[in-house]
């Protein structure tokens, strides 16, 4: 019978009769024994606990009558068909029953016998439910011996007819946590939830077993503190003689354990479910003949089959147009039978015949005796990894080898047509200028290809012309009406192309730099796998080109001077070296030029380094425009050019040189300032001159430097005696590095007189060398050799130590000197302890500031060397005098006056030595002793040689003057007695 309260879960009070008794027998299945037998006797089933307490097996059952189970004596008893009678009218029989076992001994059943109905109310079957009491039954079969053994093993509440608790055994107060005296007399609806107690199913349900109906099945139940207790029970309606319910016996047990683990496997399966259909992955459940008998929504969802075209289906028939892929399905069956896993990755398609590249595992699944029952299979969709994988494999191992851009594209377009074989792929390049050139193209008609290259992109230059314009795809589904391919049209119909997809390959900073397009031979739009095919494809055109460019760029500047474009030094080297053994083999001449360019640090010091750098790049283009295919134009460093020339006549090579030299010295403006360059040029011969490049390098480069020392602007070649004047150059800066560390240079000092008053104004220190091979060496040929070697600064600081410790002597011995000059040169200025050595020098020999002067050249102060200027404030900041020597013979000195501490000019003896004849020179010499008055320096005329320039220069108000009118530079110990016979009113003068 049926109840009206809700059992558990989706069994609720919705629940349709049907599930409501299949949830009631499986329970009654787990803990009580079960009998099912037909409407004419014969026995149709028994559950595992009636057999074991009958002690039959299930085929001793089955198919035999319901008699067997009874006693012979019964059976043939008014009895017997009474209770069958009952059955057959639809009444529930209740009640202690006596059963045969199989070896003939006797057992008591407390047992319930339900007859189930057809619609026309004939009985069909009946379900008994029993539970072994023979234990607690004597012979007599006292009732209340029944009674105690269902209260030791069950719970039992008794309720009046109005629902009133009457009584409860200890195991039904234990299950609901109550004490008897809580519950007795207490309504049956205090064990209800509050809702449902209130309900007219709650009322139905009393009604109902007070009509003498029971209910078997599971009631939910609230306990003494609220827990919620699943209650597995009969309600068992007790009559009395004319029927009427005088009590309601309730016996069961508690089922909460188990009902809360039904609803928890319930809502694992559920879970489970949602998991395998809402996954991406695609799986399917095969049976033992590997037919499909279960498919997930990810399988329709990834190959678009539904379930009335997959269950019952052998897995190759649903791709039986990919003999392929069959191939793979069998020899995947075949490792199954052998209780193996199997795994494969393959590109299929899809019911709508669209490729996809598929990941699949399948499972066995094994019975105990090792055949297979079922197989599981997910499958993944790795389309998109798989499409990079594929095109990189090929495309960058072809990168490690080092093959040419060209190979690399085209193994490109060969892996997308192996994968898409509709579509005819192609690459184009986009270079600076804007103009297509084609990469690879291996499926079009080498003269397509070929009418591509060189175009300039544009919108009517087809797809891909308009989408390397745009930096946009372009998507061309039917060529013949598309308005980009105008003038294009005619050149792609006729080859069975008709539709175009291009999009631009772009550089890291987005600049395009190619295009990579899809040719169809039919009208259509691109797929979604071509999506993914471009997509990967993009990178590798990207990473491709651009590594091509960057070698490209590396190329250029291992072997290319940055600045100018020409070869640089290692390049030269490397084709100037190739000439010579060609002219070797040939039995011909090979001239090298060495170019150097006269006065280019002014040009950067007046002008800025741009300036500098756009002449560089002038010359360059010059000798370039000069140059025929054969010959060879390098850039050395800074302003050294180098040409080498092959194949001319040997009677025109002056011709030649003089012609580059002419065109080099032409005017160049820059900035709109007119420059007259010059350039210094020496030249030396193969074979004459050197058998291998450096060596003629070297002597042409010997030979620009005696252009240079003659006068700039000139050419030189190489001969034998510049060789030896190298050498000789060679040797002098080797004896300059030994006098330095040997102490062989001395300090001459030349006076310096007040004009006006004929007093000492101080003497300049001035370096000689006297070489005990050599002789004197002058000035003029070592000091330029410190410089290029490196020595000059050392020079200079010794110079200085030799100039304090001298005037500290002459000071100690009362020799009157008011103070001394020492020269420094730029490279002094980029010392930044200058100024520390300087103060330690006049602490040393107890001197001030104001006792030396230190003489800068106009070089100094144009040095760019971020020291200098800093060396230069420190310095003039410890109180030391600087003057600015030769001035007048540079471009800038005005200007350096404004912003440099100078204290004192040196008017150069260029200037002293022409005035008395000169009138621009005079009038030059007097303008540059008024800036001294304007400006409080002292001016000092260098180089005063005659008692004209004498009387010239106090005329013109000069205040100090220099030179061998007054003395030639001395030794320290002729100055002293130049200073004596000075100081004593002797003349002298020197007439030399």
């Amino acid at each position: 019978m049926q109840s009206n309260e809700p059992f558990i879960g989706e069994l609720n009070r919705r629940q349709a009769q049907g599930d409501e008794r299949d949830a009631l027998l499986a329970a009654l299945s787990r803990s009580t024994a079960m009998l099912e037998f037909a409407a004419d006797g014969t026995l149709l089933g028994a559950n595992d606990n009636f057999l074991r307490l009958l002690g039959y097996r299930r085929e001793e059952l089955v198919g035999e009558h319901h008699s067997m189970l009874c006693d012979p004596t019964y059976v043939a008893t008014e009895h017997y068909q009474q209770f069958w009678q009952h059955l057959r009218q639809g009444e529930v029989i209740s009640g202690t029953l006596q059963r045969l076992r199989a070896d003939g001994t006797t057992l008591w059943l407390e047992a319930i016998c339900s007859p189930i109905l057809d619609d026309r109310g004939e009985l069909q079957k009946v379900i008994s439910v029993a539970a072994d009491i023979t234990a607690h039954i004597d012979d007599s079969r006292h009732s209340h011996s029944v009674l105690n053994a269902l209260n030791r093993s069950l719970g039992v509440v008794e309720l009046s007819a109005e629902g009133i608790i009457l009584s409860a055994n200890s195991n039904y107060l234990k299950t609901m946590e109550y004490l008897a005296d809580e519950l007795v007399g207490k309504p049956h609806r205090i064990l209800c939830d509050d809702q449902y107690a209130q309900s007219q199913e709650y009322a139905m349900f009393w009604r109902d077993v007070c009509q003498g109906r029971f209910f078997s099945g599971r009631f939910q139940r609230r306990a003494r503190n609220g827990r919620t207790v699943w209650w597995e029970a009969t309600y068992s309606p007790v009559l009395d003689a004319h029927g009427k319910p005088e009590r309601i016996i309730c016996i069961g047990t508690d089922a909460t354990y188990r009902v809360t683990r039904e609803v928890s496997d319930r809502e694992h399966l559920h879970l489970l479910s949602l998991g395998i259909n809402e996954t991406d992955n695609a799986v399917i459940i095969t049976d033992d003949a590997n037919r499909i008998v279960f498919h997930n929504i990810g399988f329709t969802r990834m190959l678009g089959f539904q379930a009335q075209q997959v269950i019952g289906k052998k897995p190759h028939e649903l791709f039986a147009a990919h003999p392929n892929f069959v191939k793979s399905i069998e020899r995947c069956h075949g490792e199954l039978l052998q209780g193996r896993s199997f795994h494969t990755e393959e590109l299929i398609h899809n019911m709508h015949d669209q490729p996809l590249w598929m990941s699949a595992v399948v499972n066995p699944i094994l019975d105990a005796a090792g055949k297979l029952v079922n197989a599981v299979c997910v499958m993944t969709d790795i389309t998109n990894t798989k499409v990079h994988e594929v095109l990189q494999y090929r495309v960058l191992n072809a990168m490690a080898r080092d093959s040419s851009l060209v190979e690399q594209m085209n193994l490109l377009c060969e892996e997308v047509e192996r994968v898409a074989p509709e579509v005819v792929a192609s690459i184009l390049r986009v270079d600076e200028h804007g103009r297509l050139h084609t990469l690879a193209g291996p499926s079009l008609p080498e003269s397509y290809n070929r009418a591509l290259d060189g175009l300039e992109i544009g919108q009517a230059v087809g797809a891909c012309g308009a989408a390397a314009a745009n930096g946009e795809a372009v998507i061309t589904t039917d060529i013949e009406t598309d308005p980009h391919w105008i003038n294009y049209r005619q050149l792609a119909l006729p080859l069975g192309l008709r539709a175009c997809w291009s999009t631009p390959v772009k550089s890291s900073d987005g600049k395009v730099i190619g295009t990579f397009a899809f040719y169809f031979r039919e009208p259509r739009r691109p797929s979604a796998f071509h999506h993914l095919l471009v997509d990967a494809g993009l990178h590798l055109c990207a990473l491709a080109i651009e590594r091509e460019a960057s070698r490209a760029r590396i190329h250029q500047l291992a072997f290319y001077d940055s600045l100018t474009s020409l070869p640089n030094r290692s390049l030269l080297l490397v084709q100037a070296g190739q000439a010579i053994a060609a002219a070797q083999r040939n039995r011909s001449t090979v001239a090298v030029m060495f170019i150097d360019l006269d006065r280019f640090k002014q040009v950067n010091d007046s002008l800025g380094h741009q300036a500098g750098d756009e002449l560089l790049r002038t010359v360059a283009t010059r000798l370039q425009s000069q140059a025929r295919r054969s010959d060879i134009v390098g850039r050395l460093s800074g302003d050294e050019f180098v040409v080498v020339l092959t194949q001319y006549d040997d009677n025109h090579l002056s011709e030649v040189v003089k012609r580059i030299q002419d065109r080099l010295s032409q005017p160049v403006y820059i900035n709109g300032t007119p420059l007259n360059p010059s350039a210094s040029i020496g030249v030396a011969m193969f074979p004459a001159n050197g058998n291998d490049i450096e060596t003629l390098l070297h002597r042409a480069d010997i030979a620009m430097y005696q252009a240079k020392a003659v006068n700039r602007g000139r050419f030189s070649f190489f001969s034998d005696e510049m060789n030896s004047m190298a050498q000789e150059r060679l040797a002098l800066e080797g004896a300059l590095r030994d006098a330095l560390r040997g102490g062989d240079f001395e300090l001459h000092y030349q006076p310096q007189i007040h004009l006006k008053d004929n007093r000492l104004h101080g003497v300049e220190a001035l370096a000689r060398w006297p070489h005990p091979q050599l002789g004197n060496i002058s000035p003029g040929r070592f000091i330029p050799i410190a410089e290029e070697c490196g020595l000059i600064g050392e020079l200079g600081k010794w110079a200085l130590e030799e100039a304090c410790f001298q005037l500290s002597d002459w000071r100690r011995r009362g020799i009157r000197v008011p103070s001394i000059s020492v020269n420094l040169s730029a490279t002094n200025f980029h010392d930044l302890e200058l100024p520390q050595f300087v103060t330690g020098l006049l602490q040393r020999h107890a001197l001030s500031p104001s006792d030396l002067t230190i003489e800068i050249t106009e070089t100094v102060l144009m040095d760019t060397n971020p020291s200098t200027n800093q060396t230069i404030a420190a310095v003039h900041a410890l109180g030391v005098p600087l003057a600015m020597d030769d001035f007048g013979t540079g471009y800038s000195s005005l200007g350096y006056l404004r912003k440099l501490p100078v204290g004192e000019l040196k008017l150069d003896q260029s200037f002293v030595r022409d005035m008395a004849k000169d009138e621009t020179v005079s009038a030059l010499t007097n303008a540059v002793i008024r800036i001294g008055e304007s400006l409080k320096l002292t001016v000092v005329a260098e180089g005063v040689e005659d008692a004209d320039q004498y009387e010239l220069l106090i005329s013109q108000g000069c205040e100090v003057g220099q030179g061998y009118f007054f003395s030639r530079p001395l030794s320290a110990d002729n100055l002293e007695n130049w200073i004596r016979d000075f100081m004593a009113g002797k003349d002298v003068r020197d007439d030399a």
